[in-house]
């Protein structure tokens, strides 16, 4: 059995965001308090995905976008992320 399951709860909270019901914080809090699905990946996703939550939570104090703090591109990074990171478990 793979462990993608791991990546759960962090595209639900990447969905609900995108959806508008979920802050940038609370999408940060919920990603960086997956221990298992850190522990179960190599040291530099845990590094990728802190970097991109520390600037998604950076672009949420801009009301507009700013060209270096587009939430757009920072979504599509963390979804990015999200499937890197599931195809890596499911190969495990």
């Amino acid at each position: 059995m793979t462990r993608s399951h791991l990546v759960t709860p962090v595209q639900d909270a990447l969905t609900a965001f995108t959806q508008g019901c979920l802050t940038a914080s609370a999408l940060s809090h919920t990603a960086r308090n997956q221990p298992d699905l850190l522990a179960a990946l190599p040291q530099r996703y845990a590094d990728v995905l802190l970097g991109l939550l520390d600037r998604l939570e950076s672009s949420a104090l801009f009301s507009e976008e700013s060209c270096s703090f587009s939430q757009k591109d920072l979504v599509d990074s963390l979804q990015m992320w999200v499937d890197k990171a599931r195809g890596l478990l499911e190969q495990a």
